[in-house]
C-alpha cells in the first residue's frame, strides 16, 4: 500500500478558514486521497482536516495582544516546524496570517518542502521590504488581485493571480428588489446604507460623521431612508446609543444582513476595507471613509506607498469612488458626494459598468485556480 499524500496548511482566522475549506475541496479533485493537517477552522474540520491547535489561538489583533501571546505563538510555530520537517508534506500552504506563516514557510522551504502562501499581505502598500523575506520563504505566492501579482513579478517572486472567492460568490447582477423585500423596505424608496465599520474604534470615529452626513442628505431629500447594519450585538448597542441624537432621521438599525443592506441601497457611505470590495461587487455607488487614531495615522501615512486606500480605486488604478481620509472625514463633503449619485444618474451608470468589468476580472473560480497552480508547482499540472 502506498502512503496517502499529506498536505500541510495553516489558517489563522475565519476568512482563512473559508479559503482553506474551498482549497481543500478543489485540491481533492487533483489528489482524491490527500490528507490535510496543521491548523484549521470549523469549515476545514468538517472536511476531515486534522488541526493540532484551535484556529483561534492564532487570531490575535492589535499591538499589545500579539506581544502578550508571543511565547505561545512561538511555541506553536516551533511545533509545526519540527512536525512538518520530521513528517514532510508534499506541500505546505500558509493561508493569510503572514506574520505567523511567512517564517514557517521559510523554515520548511529551507528543509526542501515546497511552500505556498495564499493571500498576499499588503506588502505592495506598506513595508515593501517584506517582499525580500517572502521571496526567500515561498515557492509560489497566490494573490486575490491582479495588481498584487504584478508587484511580485516586478520583484521576481513566483506568483499566480487566482481571483477572489467573493467575486465567485456574488452574482454579476444584483436583485435590489429582492433585498428590499427581505428587509421590508418599499420598492421605490431612495435608500442610503451607512456602514461605519465592524470594530468599536471604527464606529466611534466614523459613526457620528456618517450620521451627520445622513442628516445633511435628508435635508436635501426628505424622501430618503437610511439603513444601518450592525456587524455584531456589541456594535448594535453602540450604534443604538449614537442614534439617540438622530431621532429625526428615518434610519433602520438592523442586526447583520450587511449584504442585503448593501444590495438594497441606491448609494452607500462605507468604511474602507473588505466591505467596500463587497459593495463594489454588489454594484453599489459608494463614498469611502478611512479614519484611525492620530498616532496610527502619523505612522502609517509615512509608510503607505499607494495613492488610494479603497479597493475599488486600487483595482481600477484611479479614483472611481470618492475617498475621504482622516481629517477629510467631514459630514458636508461626504453628503455632497452621496447626493451626486442621485443628481447625476449617468455617472452612476458609468460606475456600474466599471464595477462589472472588475468583477469579471476577479471571477476566476479562485479555489480551483489556486489548486491548479499548486498542482503545477508539484509537477502534476
Amino acid at each position: 500500500m502506498t502512503e496517502r499524500m499529506r498536505i500541510g496548511m495553516v489558517v489563522g482566522e475565519a476568512s482563512g478558514d473559508i479559503l482553506g475549506a474551498g482549497l481543500m475541496s478543489a485540491l481533492r479533485e487533483h489528489y482524491p486521497d490527500a490528507e490535510f493537517c496543521g491548523i484549521g477552522g470549523p469549515r476545514m474540520l468538517a472536511q476531515g482536516f486534522h488541526s493540532f491547535f484551535p484556529m483561534d489561538r492564532l487570531a490575535v489583533m492589535g499591538l499589545v495582544e500579539p506581544l502578550k501571546r508571543l511565547p505561545e505563538l512561538l511555541k506553536i510555530r516551533r511545533f509545526l516546524r519540527d512536525y512538518f520537517i520530521e513528517n514532510p508534506p508534499a506541500v505546505f500552504i500558509g493561508v493569510d496570517a503572514p506574520d505567523f506563516n511567512t517564517t514557517l514557510e521559510g523554515n520548511l522551504k529551507a528543509a526542501g518542502i515546497p511552500s505556498v502562501h495564499y493571500v498576499s499581505p499588503t506588502v505592495w502598500a506598506w513595508r515593501q521590504g517584506r517582499v525580500h523575506k517572502i521571496a526567500r520563504s515561498v515557492d509560489l505566492m497566490l494573490t486575490l488581485f491582479p495588481f498584487e501579482a504584478e508587484f511580485y513579478k516586478q520583484h521576481q517572486v513566483p506568483v499566480e493571480f487566482v481571483g477572489h472567492h467573493l467575486a465567485d460568490a456574488f452574482p454579476l447582477e444584483v436583485d435590489q428588489q429582492a433585498a428590499r423585500r427581505a428587509l421590508s423596505m418599499d420598492s421605490d424608496q431612495r435608500i442610503i446604507t451607512l456602514m461605519p465599520g465592524s470594530r468599536a474604534g471604527e464606529v466611534n470615529r466614523l459613526g457620528p460623521p456618517f450620521l451627520q452626513a445622513a442628516r445633511l442628505c435628508f435635508e436635501q431629500d426628505p424622501d430618503l431612508h437610511f439603513i444601518l447594519p450592525a456587524a455584531s450585538p456589541d456594535r448594535y448597542r453602540q450604534l443604538h446609543h449614537q442614534l439617540a441624537e438622530y431621532t429625526d432621521l428615518p434610519i433602520s438599525l438592523i442586526q447583520g444582513q450587511s449584504e442585503q443592506a448593501l444590495s438594497a441601497a441606491d448609494a452607500v457611505l462605507i468604511s474602507s476595507g473588505t466591505s467596500a470590495l463587497e459593495s463594489m461587487l454588489l454594484k453599489r455607488p459608494m463614498v469611502v471613509a478611512y479614519k484611525v487614531a492620530w498616532l496610527s495615522y502619523a505612522i502609517l501615512s509615512r509608510m503607505v506607498k499607494t495613492d488610494h486606500i479603497s479597493m475599488p480605486n486600487l483595482l481600477a488604478g484611479k479614483e472611481i469612488v470618492p475617498e475621504f481620509v482622516q481629517g477629510q472625514v467631514q459630514p458636508r463633503p461626504m453628503a455632497d458626494a452621496l447626493m451626486r449619485y442621485f443628481n447625476h444618474p449617468e455617472e452612476t451608470q458609468r460606475l456600474t459598468e466599471i464595477y462589472d468589468g472588475i468583477h469579471r476580472t476577479l471571477r476566476g473560480n479562485a479555489s480551483h485556480s489556486a489548486a491548479a497552480a499548486i498542482a503545477r508547482l508539484l509537477g502534476d499540472g
